[in-house]
């Protein structure tokens, strides 16, 4: 991309906000690298990473990569055979634990069921330096010291420096403390000259202590002297030191070649924490601005949805749709300057940029952008006062180099296109640049405020008009793109708001040809029928909504109802073929005890007798018919069935109408107002409509004679709730619903009372009973009809 196309889209920008979000140095380094990509694969896997990257954050919150700083120049040091420090050391002893705390991050969330194939391929590649890291953490200190555990001879040597700091402070404390201190020390101090023990003497009894002469006050009138009586002391308190700044130096040389072997891995560990930090980066910065991934083609078509300038305020910024590639492959924003048509061209031109740099893009869900090769844009006044270049001229600068470069696989954005000189010689201008890159296929957006453009989309195939709405009553822009409607001056309507005369705005318009109030007009009324086919298809859409809502609840219950008719017919068989059991047990009974009778000789009663009685016993027993599946059986030849029948639906013993025939075996029928598919082998002719008069069990006659499934009472006056539910309850069984619900609210209890009154003198109700908690409870009465 052309650094220039970068700088006035306010690319940078964009990448100063993504910095706020990275935790270390190489995620700092991996954002200032960042550019638009212009492999298609490349995008694709980058957009994957980002997304991958937002699901850990959507269900984590963070992602762990405290401690990790750039210890590349150390580890390369270190393969040098340079001495690391102890804070060197201390650095790639955190970044490594980072390295395995985010590597266990990654695996556990895996390991719960998230797919994160993007982010397992890095953490795979990272290598568990665990006891490089302990021993480091073994040797040095949080505060970057060497620990004495770092070796026993370490330990040794120490202790015999706190062994001689001891002794030299008891013989030197003695001194001080003594009765002549007072009078030859200059202050009853022990202090430190040269990394030895001393005390502050006065130039006259300099002779007094004798030993060695380290340093001398300002004024010359205090030495301070190392006293004779520690000076062996002191040197073996310096010979302790010394060997423990060689085992320090042998202990570091030690984990330096430790870090040398590893140095390999701890690169490629540093390297995929540098990745990981710049992808939680863009998974964050997505995050703050509620952007989603945008859906890649190669097809040089792209589509926003209510997409957002990222620079502006969430709060103040207006979305807006856009779309190029598809029924047309230029935008030209007509109308005054606003201050909305370049924010518009911007926002397009960033949300390119930001997709192809693996940032997901300010705009909602199902927005999809291609990949351009070039992105082109000349936007915002420039002086060239070095070059002696006008505003004009600096433009038309750009223009060309824009001309020398665009193709078919570019996007073009221009702000005021022909601005900065003669208003005809630039419309002309602007129309012959346009023509240009839209005749070698390149997308474009371009603004003007020519009115002569506006014909420009009306005279061109794949180009479309279009403005920012501007708001005559507040005089402000609304900043809302209307795609198809080219933009018009507001500068009567401005001018009449903000006080002018209208004898002077009358003078004005008689000065416009009238071509131009007929443009003018024209495109009011575009703005009008546009506003107002949006509201329609917004209550359209409500209706539908609706519509489908009350489809699903109508063929949940008629299931339901089915269903429990089924289980009912179940219940009663088996309650019916128990009690049959019962009698045949107790025939068997009777018959035994008559046979036992005779034997007895004590009836005379025969064989032949005893089973006719039983043949009787059993021919008196219900005959119960089992659940089968009707089979439409017509007398004589079979029926042939038209559009307009009725029929009866046997699977729902209810009675439809034929709408059409939607295959060789199946029928699309009209129950009530349900619309079905039921096959020929589940119906059963009725009559044709010339025969009967169509009673339809319900019909659906618009928003004013549809029936709901609930009534709502509350706020109404006694006497009209109950002839509401009177009428009510007639059209619900007209439409010939199972189930109603009623709602009175619980209030003092009048019209919860009144209501149940009148269900049960009503013949319709089967029963009623209070809602349940998820239906309203005592506010609610849900009626179950015949």
């Amino acid at each position: 991309m052309l650094q220039r196309t970068l700088r006035v889209l306010e690319y940078d920008k964009v990448k100063e906000q993504l910095l706020e979000h990275v935790s270390s140095s190489l995620g700092r380094e991996k954002v200032k690298q960042l550019v638009p990509s212009k492999d298609y694969e490349e995008v694709i896997a980058l957009q994957d990473t980002t997304d991958e990257g937002a699901t850990v954050l959507r269900l984590k919150g963070h992602a762990p990569l405290g401690g990790v700083t750039d210890i590349r120049p150390n580890v390369k040091r270190a393969k040098i055979g340079s001495m690391l420090h102890p804070h060197e050391l201390l650095d790639i002893s955190t970044t490594m634990y980072g390295s395995r705390q985010m590597k266990r991050f990654i695996e556990e969330i895996v390991e719960n069921g998230q797919e994160l194939p993007i982010l397992l391929s890095y953490t795979d590649r990272m290598i568990s330096l665990y006891d490089l890291e302990k021993k480091i953490n073994s040797c040095i200190g949080d505060g970057g010291e060497v620990l004495d555990s770092a070796s026993d001879k370490l330990r040794t040597i120490r202790q015999q420096i706190r062994t001689a700091e001891s002794r030299i402070r008891e013989k030197l404390e003695s001194t001080v403390r003594s009765s002549s201190a007072s009078k030859m020390l200059s202050d009853a101090i022990i202090t430190i000259r040269n990394d030895r023990y001393v005390i502050p003497v006065k130039q006259e009894y300099r002779s007094v202590y004798g030993g060695i002469i380290h340093d001398q006050s300002a004024s010359g009138q205090t030495l301070f002297i190392e006293p004779q009586a520690v000076v062996d002391l002191n040197n073996t308190l310096q010979e302790a030191r010394v060997k423990e700044k060689q085992e320090i130096e042998r202990i570091l040389l030690m984990l330096t070649e430790e870090v040398a072997n590893d140095a390999d891995a701890v690169l490629e560990n540093v390297e995929v924490l540098a990745e990981l930090d710049f992808i939680f980066a863009k998974a964050a910065y997505a995050k703050r601005l509620k952007a989603t991934k945008p859906k890649m083609n190669n097809n040089r078509y792209m589509k926003l949805f209510k997409a957002r300038h990222p620079l502006i305020p969430q709060d103040v910024v207006v979305a807006n749709d856009a779309e190029l590639g598809g029924d047309f492959t230029t935008i030209v924003i007509t109308g005054p300057n606003t201050g909305g048509k370049t924010v518009t061209l911007k926002t397009i031109g960033l949300c390119v940029l930001m997709a192809q740099s693996g940032l997901q893009i300010p705009a909602l869900d199902g927005s999809e952008i291609c990949i351009f090769q070039n992105v082109f844009a000349d936007i915002g006044d420039e002086q060239s006062i070095e070059q002696s270049l006008s505003t004009f001229s600096s433009h038309m600068v750009n223009i060309v180099d824009i001309l020398e470069q665009a193709d078919f696989e570019s996007l073009v954005l221009f702000d005021e296109l022909g601005a900065g000189t003669d208003p005809q010689e630039g419309a002309a201008l602007a129309i012959s640049i346009l023509d240009e890159v839209y005749n070698r296929g390149a997308r474009v957006v371009a603004t003007t405020h020519y009115p002569e453009l506006k014909a420009y989309g009306y005279n061109r195939e794949k180009v479309i008009n279009a403005s920012v709405e501007f708001d005559v009553n507040t005089l402000s822009p609304t900043y809302r793109l209307l795609i198809g409607v080219p933009g018009r001056s507001n500068a009567f309507e401005i001018s009449k708001r903000l006080g002018l005369s209208d004898r002077v705005i009358d003078r004005a318009r008689s000065h416009i040809s009238t071509e131009s109030n007929k443009v003018e007009n024209m495109i009011a009324k575009l703005e009008e029928s546009q506003k107002n086919a949006e509201r329609e298809w917004k209550e359209a859409e409500e209706l539908r909504k609706e519509s489908e809502k009350l489809h699903k609840e109508l063929q949940r219950q008629i299931i339901e109802f089915n269903e429990q008719r089924d289980q009912m017919l179940l219940k009663a068989q088996k309650e019916a073929e128990e009690k049959v059991e019962e009698s045949k047990k107790e025939a068997e009974t009777i018959i035994r005890e008559l046979r036992h009778l005779r034997k007895e000789q004590l009836a005379n009663i025969k064989e032949h007798e005893l089973i006719e009685a039983k043949s009787r016993l059993e021919g008196a027993a219900p005959k119960l018919a089992t659940k089968e599946k009707k089979q439409v059986k017509l007398e004589g030849p079979k029926k042939t069935l038209r559009p307009g029948d009725e029929v009866k639906v046997l699977t729902f013993g209810q009675k439809g109408q034929l709408l059409e025939k939607v295959s060789d075996k199946e029928w699309q029928v009209q129950i009530g107002i349900l619309k079905m598919k039921v096959k020929e082998s589940d119906m059963e002719y009725v009559s044709s409509p010339k025969q009967v008069e169509k009673r339809p069990l319900a019909t659906v006659k618009g928003k004013d004679y549809h029936v709901n499934l609930e009534l709502d009472l509350r706020g109404e006056r006694y006497e009209d709730a109950m002839l509401r539910v009177e009428k009510y309850l007639d059209d619900a069984m007209l439409a010939s619903y199972p189930r109603i619900s009623i709602i009175h609210g619980k209030g003092t209890g009048a019209l919860r009372q009144g209501v149940q009154d009148t269900l049960k003198k009503h013949r319709g109700v089967k029963s009623f009973r209070y809602g349940d908690m998820g239906e309203g409870g005592l506010g609610v009465t849900v009626v179950e009809l015949k």
